[in-house]
């Protein structure tokens, strides 16, 4: 049984935002794998079904990205999952605009949503997809408002193909392992 979590802010506020893109993404999973996620539980919407024969849970935490912890946290101890089987999808600011780059492990990286989750799971090995939203152009730019920035008619263009290659990557770390969605993935 996996979680697969994409990290964002609820609200319309927020949508198409660089912070959300683990959102969008989600959205592209559910998409491909017919997986409707409206049911409201732990302060996230989440969806149950089927990738590569195993059961999942594809959630959104609601409780803003600095808290997404707490809510991967308690579907994690309801489901009885292994960090290991918590896929967590997120925006990277150290990647380029519509780079992917996977992960079987790691430090936070300076991103609040996955300090929340290593904070609440007391645990970094956790599978991760990074999805890349590109740095400002000016290093003065308050790094806040970028990633709560709105993402261009162009960029969006740029990213739903990411979005679609993350999608397989979740069928790929599923049937497969990390290690052989790194390989295949990874560029």
């Amino acid at each position: 049984m996996y979680i697969i979590a994409g990290l964002g802010n609820p609200g319309r506020r927020y949508v198409n935002s660089r912070h959300n893109v683990g959102f969008e993404t989600l959205d592209a999973v559910a998409a491909k794998y017919n997986i409707d996620v409206k049911k409201v539980k732990f302060n996230g919407i989440y969806g149950e079904g089927k990738i590569e024969g195993e059961k999942v849970v594809l959630v959104k935490p609601q409780t803003f990205m600095n808290l997404s912890g707490e809510c991967i946290r308690d579907f994690k101890n309801w489901y009885k999952t292994e960090d290991s089987q918590i896929i967590i999808i997120y925006d990277d600011i150290s990647l380029p605009l519509g780079k992917m780059r996977i992960r079987p492990k790691g430090s936070a990286g300076g991103h609040n949503g996955v300090k929340s989750i290593i904070y609440q799971l007391g645990s970094e090995v956790f599978p991760r997809i990074k999805i890349g939203v590109g740095a400002p152009e000016n290093p003065d730019y308050d790094l806040a408002d970028y990633v709560l920035g709105k993402f261009s008619a162009k960029e969006i263009k740029e990213l739903v193909p990411m979005a679609v290659k993350a999608a397989e990557a979740v069928g790929e770390i599923i049937k497969n392992g990390t290690e052989s969605a790194m390989s295949k993935y990874n560029g």
